[in-house]
């Protein structure tokens, strides 16, 4: 069996990252003889869709469960139509989360445990978790004029990033509650609004520094 632990390092040693689509690492793992290989995650500075690439990702490389710390709606709807399970509520280190696993200690999720675009603009970092200030100085893409993407994106922009220092973590999650065939298809009509939203935000932001350059030159 293969499983795949969020991390933030490239080995067994390493702390979980308790964001699946935004990890710093995919750690795959053997849980009987804790063979394992680690993948830079290319989707941390992803714009958007970055729980659907994680996702696929995972599902390409053979992985059978999922071990992290939450996970949001769309990756939560791609993990389940490719048959991956989700455990959910991992800390520690690679190695300890693989044990949980094994003893039965981790949560099976049934439906997403954070909203969408969890983890966007965090950083882990040590030091209290201070919002859009803190270690994790976030990479907030700002995305109205003169944003910094500092955190909540000081500068007047939208700011895509929370910014907030992942040192300390806060409360568990509330246990995921399943979702109907209904309510499925109003969540992706939802996020496919919300990505295509986004998706003009960026194309106006595109012409607006085009614009600029022009002036400039």
């Amino acid at each position: 069996m293969k499983i795949v632990v969020s991390a933030s390092g490239p080995d067994l040693d390493s702390p979980v990252d308790p964001r699946f689509g935004r990890c710093q690492c995919f750690v795959f793992v053997d849980p009987d003889s804790l063979q394992f290989e680690a993948i830079e995650n290319e989707n941390v500075m992803a714009a958007g869709g970055a729980g659907i690439q994680s996702a696929q990702f995972v599902a390409n490389k053979g992985a059978e469960a999922v071990i992290t710390g939450n996970v949001g709606p769309n990756a939560s709807t791609t993990l389940g139509a490719a048959g991956i399970k989700i455990f959910l509520g991992a800390r520690g280190t690679v190695r300890e989360a693989v044990q949980m696993f094994k003893t039965g200690q981790l949560q099976e999720a049934s439906g997403p445990s954070v909203q969408a675009h969890f983890g966007m603009g965090q950083q882990q970092g040590p030091g209290p978790s201070t919002p859009g200030f803190g270690p994790g100085m976030g990479s907030g893409m700002g995305m109205g004029g003169g944003g910094r993407g500092m955190g909540m994106g000081g500068g007047g922009g939208r700011g895509m990033g929370m910014g907030r220092g992942m040192g300390m973590m806060g409360p568990a999650p509330a246990p995921p509650q399943p979702m109907n065939k209904e309510q499925e298809i109003q969540m992706l009509k939802d996020q496919t609004k919300l990505l295509q939203d986004q998706l003009k935000q960026i194309e106006q932001r595109i012409k607006e520094l085009g614009k600029k350059d022009d002036k400039g030159g």
